[in-house]
């Protein structure tokens, strides 16, 4: 792989990263996220992008999964109420839209 193409790829992830980022504090529940976040939501919402990050070609499918098996763990912890958890796992789901937008 080149030099170059591994430098668009990063920039792709960053723009991906950036546009969650930006629809979990600003999109439709921004307010409420916000002012709801606590230590646990930003280091779930860490550990999502760091393993999409991993992946150079990240689709849905894979984007879906990555944030089922990370709520999967914060679910068996039981340290973090399941309706609360659930609305998470479905923003960062719907934040899905924004992130492809960015990688086309």
């Amino acid at each position: 792989m080149s030099k170059t193409s591994k430098m668009v790829e990063a920039g792709v992830g960053l723009a991906a990263v950036a546009a969650l980022g930006t629809y979990l504090f600003y999109g439709k529940h921004g307010k409420e996220n916000r002012e709801k976040v606590s230590g646990w939501m930003l280091k779930l919402k860490g550990e999502v992008l760091e393993k999409a990050e991993e992946i150079k070609k990240i689709n849905q499918r894979e984007y879906y999964k990555i944030v089922d098996e990370v709520t999967a763990r914060y679910s068996k912890a039981g340290e973090v109420g399941a309706e609360e958890l659930n609305r998470l796992a479905k923003d960062l789901k719907d934040a899905w839209k924004h992130i492809s937008r960015e990688l086309n």
